[in-house]
């Protein structure tokens, strides 16, 4: 009989959930909208539906399931299983630990997706072979794991890796954590769209001004720029030879730098693994990047750094890991 665990990936906007093999094998995978607009009791049973469809593939499948995993976003107590505050999804001192285990009645485990993602690159992806692995996820917001041993730390409180709300620029772009400069707020992937729209209704302002101008001694005016609305047309517009989204993309890369250097000091890591939506740019990002942690680096050993090889199942993946390490501490 083949032996299982279930791995969901809870996110603001849709669930990943797997049915996966002892060995890491994916053998079944699947996806749901996280409901997040229906609150969080809404949520709670989309997870604990999402769970018992999983349950009953595999015993239909005749897969034998051990235990299961659950990861989410925020502030997660994984000693006492408890969802402290992920308000992507609306959770607040949630103990979802234990209302899955006692659905399943399965034994559960419960992380943190940056973390479990984290995880997962370090044993099966890009991080594999090093026992000290820095992860960082550049998305919307940026997080990051420090996995050692093949084990990642949560912190004294749940919160460790915010790596996003380093100030990287006193003064800086407020952050949605209530600060001023914070990697995140200057360099996530969000940050980089804002950041390009900003400079491009500047030019269309001066442009304007230049339309008034041009009306007022009979020229014609040029029509404004269109503006982006991903990081990734910013990517695409600077290798195209943008000047602003070049400026930006460049600004974002050094900023970018200054806070894996600071993990760098604080972590001394063989590896740092780079991923999320902004990593999907390659080379792009990784190149230059590579180049400005190298130039800031003065008494560190440098690491190696790489772009993640998982994708999107990092998270899920990392599930299922808590999942089998849960059984072994057991």
């Amino acid at each position: 009989m083949t032996d299982t665990v279930i791995a969901l990936d809870v996110g603001g906007t849709g669930i990943k959930a797997a049915i996966v093999g002892v060995d890491g094998t994916v053998l079944w995978a699947e996806r749901h909208p996280t409901g997040a607009d229906r609150g969080p009791a809404a949520v709670r049973d989309t997870i604990r539906a999402v769970a018992t469809g999983l349950a009953d593939r595999a015993r239909a499948a005749g897969w034998r399931t051990l235990a299961a995993g659950v990861v989410v976003p925020g502030v997660v107590d994984e000693a006492t299983g408890v969802a402290r505050w992920s308000a992507n999804v609306g959770f607040r001192d949630v103990p979802l630990r234990h209302l899955v285990a006692t659905h399943l009645d399965l034994p559960t485990a419960l992380g943190h997706d940056v973390r479990a993602g984290g995880l997962a690159e370090a044993r099966l992806g890009a991080g594999r072979g090093h026992d000290h692995v820095l992860f960082v996820a550049i998305g919307t917001g940026i997080a990051a794991a420090h996995v050692v041993g093949g084990r990642a730390a949560a912190g004294a409180h749940g919160a460790a890796g915010e790596l996003g709300h380093l100030v990287v620029r006193p003064g800086g772009p407020p952050c949605g954590c209530g600060g001023q400069g914070c990697l995140e707020a200057v360099a996530s992937a969000a940050a980089v769209a804002r950041r390009y729209a900003e400079t491009q209704r500047a030019a269309e302002a001066r442009g304007a001004t230049r339309s008034r101008q041009a009306a007022t001694s009979r020229r014609p005016a040029e029509p404004p720029s269109g503006t982006p609305s991903t990081a990734a047309d910013v990517a695409r517009l600077a290798e195209a030879g943008d000047p602003d989204a070049a400026r930006v993309w460049s600004d974002t890369v050094e900023a970018l730098a200054d806070g894996l250097l600071a993990g760098q000091t604080l972590f001394d890591v063989s590896v740092i693994v780079v991923g999320g939506g902004l990593a999907e740019a390659g080379d792009q990002l990784l190149g230059p990047l590579r180049g400005a942690l190298h130039r800031r680096l003065t008494f560190h050993r440098e690491p190696r750094l790489v772009g993640a090889t998982l994708g999107d199942e990092a998270g899920c993946l990392g599930a299922a890991l808590l999942a089998l390490d849960s059984l072994e501490s057991s």
